[in-house]
């Protein structure tokens, strides 16, 4: 008799969410059986014919850690490698299958950080199925749930330890003057290109 297994375990096997087994079970693509409970299980036999109709390599649950700080300062104190080894401390626990230590310094109002862009391609390219913050703005402080939407679409599931240790105005304001920091250095830049170029035209003017 072929066992009975949990949403959990097959989502583990196939490599996605249980939300897209959810959605799989509703639209009858992978059926699943109710207990008396409610819970979903799945019949193995069929965990297997399925895996062998689809043809998909059902091998990658690599997780990415992401920790990120706003500021040089804060690094050189330790802040991002003690945020980052909680997180894989909790990974550890959880005996999940680490591959991807990202460390990211920058303002979290920015989404051309270099860890952010270096997660967000992992995500496409699907070399992972999860990963793990520790509290959602380490991750963005604008639009958070449009980024787990996008991430959701690729089976890639955020999971958050919730775990705030650095102190939300303090980090905040760090954002903003980062955030100014990098406006007036785009200002001062279009400034100078724009005298470098009113010299060289009054020299061509004197010639």
């Amino acid at each position: 008799m072929s066992k009975l297994l949990s949403i959990q375990k097959v989502s583990e096997l196939l490599g996605v969410t249980k939300k897209t087994l959810r959605i799989w079970d509703n639209e009858g693509k992978l059926s699943s059986i109710r207990t008396v409970g409610g819970h979903r299980k799945y019949n193995e036999n069929d965990i297997l014919k399925f895996m062998g109709e689809q043809k998909i390599e059902y091998i990658n649950h690599s997780v990415a850690t992401y920790a990120r700080v706003s500021s040089h300062e804060q690094k050189q104190k330790g802040d991002l490698d003690r945020q980052s080894q909680r997180i894989s401390e909790y990974c550890a626990k959880k005996k999940y299958k680490v591959e991807h230590i990202i460390k990211d310094v920058g303002s979290g109002l920015s989404d051309t950080r270099v860890g952010f862009t270096k997660l967000v391609d992992l995500v496409i390219k699907k070399k992972i199925i999860k990963i793990v913050i520790e509290n959602k703005d380490r991750l963005t402080r604008f639009q958070y749930n449009l980024i787990k939407t996008f991430f959701n679409s690729y089976d890639v599931e955020i999971e958050c330890i919730e775990n705030k240790n650095i102190s939300e105005e303090e980090e905040f304001v760090n954002d903003i003057m980062m955030l100014m920091a990098s406006f007036s250095g785009k200002l001062y830049g279009k400034r100078s290109v724009k005298r470098k170029k009113d010299l060289k035209e009054q020299k061509k003017k004197g010639n």
